[in-house]
């Protein structure tokens, strides 16, 4: 078997195409392991936060607009990581804005790469428990999001059907039962 040092490219150059703003898209220019160079395509943006709400045997979930499906999604909340915000705080600043709660509790299931192929930025994940009701949403300008309770068998069932089609949404919900499991 070989080293994983052996895998390892070297970035040589990157060139900025387009600058949006949600993300940068970015040529790069890498060298292989075996010194063959090639341009690469990279999406750099910033990291973002999902939060899964617990109550009781139900999960608090969003419904709204997706352009790139051109269609309403179910999911959990969640957003951009702002300019110097941690991602603890992030979570809970999105909990509050979209739904209207707050967690007394809330616990870190992971991070991971949208799609380590082609993006720069994390998502990290969250369950927030003890939620307390601290007003309405506070949503961004262009935000219209619908927040209601569901059973979290009617979640588990439906993920990934035309109604669920977020593809983070089923890895944040692996991890929190992943995190289930273990307790």
């Amino acid at each position: 078997m070989n080293s994983d040092s052996d895998l390892l490219w070297a970035e040589q150059k990157r060139k900025q195409l387009l600058k949006t703003p949600v993300m940068t898209v970015m040529e790069t220019e890498s060298i292989s392991p075996k010194g063959t160079k090639g341009s690469y395509i990279i999406m750099d943006a910033p990291d973002w936060a999902i939060v899964i709400p617990v109550i009781g045997s139900k999960f608090l979930m969003v419904k709204q607009w997706r352009h790139g499906e051109q269609g309403l999604s179910i999911e959990f909340p969640g957003g951009v990581i702002e300019s110097g915000e941690t991602a603890d705080a992030a979570a809970g600043r999105e909990l509050k804005e979209e739904t209207g709660y707050t967690a007394r509790h809330l616990v870190k299931l992971g991070s991971i790469n949208p799609n380590p192929a082609l993006m720069s930025n994390h998502v990290h994940i969250y369950a927030a428990f003890d939620l307390q009701k601290s007003g309405g949403q506070n949503l961004d300008p262009d935000e219209y999001i619908n927040c209601f309770e569901l059973e979290k068998n009617d979640v588990y069932r439906n993920m990934g059907s035309k109604t669920y089609p977020h593809a983070l949404m089923c890895s944040a919900l692996f991890l929190y039962r992943q995190y289930e499991a273990e307790k």
